[in-house]
Formats: structure tokens, C-alpha cells, sequence
């Protein structure tokens, strides 16, 4: 199996389609065997930069004329229960854009269906197989910060709730390499300086789902005594510098920030004690003139190691749903204003289930249908962006 070429098919053909084939083309045990989308365009201009020309409209046609080993699924959020169920029951492996779904009843499908199937589900988290999140597991490793006791992360500045579904997933699930597990949830999210309220419950920009909160701030107890904080905020201006992590030892830090880390061989911070960079770790196969970012071929290189060894990804379908899990408890424990333990017993959407459960004493009606751009979005919220 070490030496088999894995046959790769790709469902969506924007931008981050786009980036998920480059990372296929560059990996030298992958090849693309065929692309899908709904739009020529798309299609041809993909097909033209790869050299893919074998195009299609219908995956069902896609997948049953050219038998990839892994289909990937870079589509809106609101699209991925269909398609990954489609694509599961020809008995494919597959890889899905985050957050894998909208609620934890429609992730529950899909890994029951991929083990029904035995297939594999990986969640496109990239950035925990990068070349900075895999320097600051070697530095864990190598002791250089002892006993991991606290986490934390935060995200670019987007509205609460949207940041959460957006870019809070990816955050989550870096954490979860360091926590293991999250067990209970704690949050407290306000709009317009306020607690939440059921008429704060809206669907997110970009088919995200339901959400709530224009800041969050939640705290996690996670496996071992390690706890850890996770900021979504509104900023006035998004703020890309301050999406980061940070890790606190029993002797020492590490700092993360993209596809670079450092780390201060003390855990506190004292003026006299510099970070030190630390040198980031690239998949064996990664070469600088790759035209795909490393962190995305990291993933790639993490999916040919899972089929080869019959193991799963590190970013699998069982953590991608943890991470909605996590996600879900947030907005649980704010709307609640309880703690909330993992994993739910109700697996309903809890906003929505906590709106219905005031909607007998309150006239609520049905949620407002709000545009898909976030733009356009936060000027419906009385916002004007940055």
C-alpha cells in the first residue's frame, strides 16, 4: 500500500476547492482524477491550471465512471450533510470542508453512514498538521514547556457567533491536539452589551447555521486538569494578527501563529526572557516551489498516511464532530446560562431548541431570512463593516 497512487476527485471548484487540488496535485501519492461543479467556468478553469479534462456536473456520473479513492467536498457549510451522504453511499472516502455540518444531528449521519460503509471522513482543519502546529507538538514533545496546564486561542474579529462556525473550528480542533478531549463548556456571549436573547438567534452568513452572540468568550475543561479559553469577538476592524494560540506549561510557553511558532523557556513572562523561534515542520514531501500552501498539503500527506495504515486522519470525521460538539455546547451554555457537560444527549441545534422553548410565552416567529454575504449581513445587524 506504501507505494499506491490514490485516486482523488474534487466536489466544488472555488477558492478553497482550489486549494484543496493544489495540494492534491503537488502530493506525489495523489493524482486528480476528475473535478465537479455546477459552474463550466469553475470547471474549465480548474481543469486548464491541472490538466484535469475529465469534467463533470453530476457527482453521482463522477463518481461512478472515474472510482476515486477520496472525494473532496470544499462547498458551503449549508451543502455538506447532501453531498457527504451522497458521496458515502458509493462507498468513497472523503474529506469535507469545516465545520463538517450545521448540527450534530446531520454529523451523526454522516459517521454513521461512513461506518456503514466503511469509509474514512476527514474535516479540512488544515492548520493542525501545518508546519507551526507541528513545531509546537515536537517542542511538547521534547518537554521544552513540561506539564500542558492551559490553552488559549482567539479568533480575526468577526461577529461572535459567525467567527465561531468560521474560523473557531479551526481554533477548537488545534486545541483538541494538546486538550484530547473537551468534557464541559462554559460561555458567556452578549449582544449589543446585553446577555443573548432568543431574538439574537439568526442564521449565520456564509449557510453557517443558526447562531447567536456578537462576543463570546467560553472556557473548556479538557483531558488531564487542562483548561482553556476561546475569544470570538466583533472588532470595529478584522484583525487577522490576532488569530493566535497560545500554550501554558508547568515550565515554559509556546505561541502560535499560522505556520510559525515560538516558544519562552519560562511560563511566566519576565522583560529579561526573549521568545525564541522555533523551526517550522514540513510534511517529508513538501517542497518550497509547491504551489499549494503547506499547511493544506500537510493535510494530504496526514490522509495518505490514514490509508496506508487504516488509521484515521488526525482531523477525522469523529473530531470534526467533537468540534461541532464544542461548538454547540457554546451556544448552549449561553443561551442557558448552565455548564454544559460533553457530549449533548439532545442533539438538536440548542438555539433553536432554546427559541422554541421560549416561543410559547413570546411571539418569535419564524427566523428572518438574511443575506448569505457577511457584508450585506452586518449591515442587516445594524452593523457597518470596518
Amino acid at each position: 500500500m506504501k507505494d499506491k497512487i490514490y485516486r482523488v476527485a474534487i466536489l466544488g471548484c472555488r477558492g478553497r476547492g482550489r486549494a484543496a487540488a493544489l495540494a492534491y496535485h503537488d502530493h506525489p501519492r495523489t493524482q486528480i482524477v476528475s473535478l465537479c461543479d455546477l459552474v463550466q467556468e469553475r470547471l474549465d478553469n480548474l481543469g486548464t491550471e491541472l490538466d484535469v479534462p475529465a469534467q463533470y456536473t453530476d457527482l453521482d456520473q463522477m463518481i461512478q465512471e472515474n472510482e476515486p479513492d477520496i472525494v473532496a467536498i470544499p462547498t458551503g457549510t449549508e451543502f455538506h450533510y447532501d453531498l457527504c451522504m451522497r458521496v458515502l453511499e458509493h462507498g468513497v472516502h472523503i474529506e469535507v470542508e469545516k465545520p463538517m455540518c450545521v448540527d450534530l444531528i446531520q454529523a451523526d449521519a454522516v459517521m454513521a453512514k461512513a461506518e456503514s460503509k466503511k469509509c474514512k471522513v476527514a474535516v479540512h482543519h488544515q492548520g493542525r498538521v501545518g508546519p507551526g502546529m507541528l513545531a509546537l507538538q515536537r517542542a511538547v514533545d521534547q518537554g521544552k514547556i513540561g506539564q500542558i496546564r492551559y490553552l488559549y486561542g482567539s479568533g480575526k474579529g468577526y461577529y461572535g457567533g459567525y467567527g465561531l462556525m468560521n474560523i473557531g473550528t479551526h481554533m477548537i480542533n488545534n486545541m483538541l491536539r494538546f486538550g484530547q478531549q473537551c468534557h464541559s463548556v462554559v460561555t458567556q456571549a452578549t449582544t449589543n452589551g446585553r446577555p443573548i436573547q432568543p431574538t439574537d438567534v439568526v442564521p449565520s452568513p456564509s449557510g453557517m447555521g443558526t447562531i447567536a452572540g456578537e462576543y463570546i468568550s467560553a472556557t473548556f475543561q479538557f483531558t488531564g486538569n487542562v483548561t482553556g479559553t476561546l475569544l470570538q469577538h466583533r472588532f470595529d476592524q478584522m484583525d487577522t494578527s490576532a488569530y493566535v494560540m497560545e500554550i501554558l506549561g508547568s515550565e515554559g510557553r509556546l505561541f502560535w501563529k499560522g505556520d510559525q511558532a515560538w516558544w519562552l523557556p519560562q511560563p511566566h513572562y519576565l522583560p529579561d526572557r526573549q521568545w525564541e523561534a522555533l523551526e517550522p515542520v514540513f510534511s517529508d514531501d513538501y517542497q518550497r516551489g509547491n504551489r499549494s500552501d503547506a499547511s493544506d498539503f500537510g493535510f494530504v500527506d496526514e490522509y495518505v498516511r490514514t490509508l496506508d495504515d487504516d488509521d484515521q486522519h488526525q482531523c477525522s470525521g469523529y473530531q470534526g464532530r467533537h468540534v461541532l460538539e464544542i461548538m454547540m455546547g457554546i451556544f448552549e451554555s449561553a443561551a442557558y446560562g448552565i455548564r454544559v457537560d460533553l457530549p449533548q444527549k439532545d442533539r438538536q441545534h440548542p438555539l433553536l431548541r432554546w427559541r422554541a422553548d421560549r416561543h410559547s410565552n413570546e411571539e418569535l416567529g419564524d427566523l428572518d431570512l438574511l443575506p448569505r454575504d457577511y457584508s450585506s449581513w452586518l449591515s442587516r445587524q445594524g452593523i457597518e463593516r470596518f
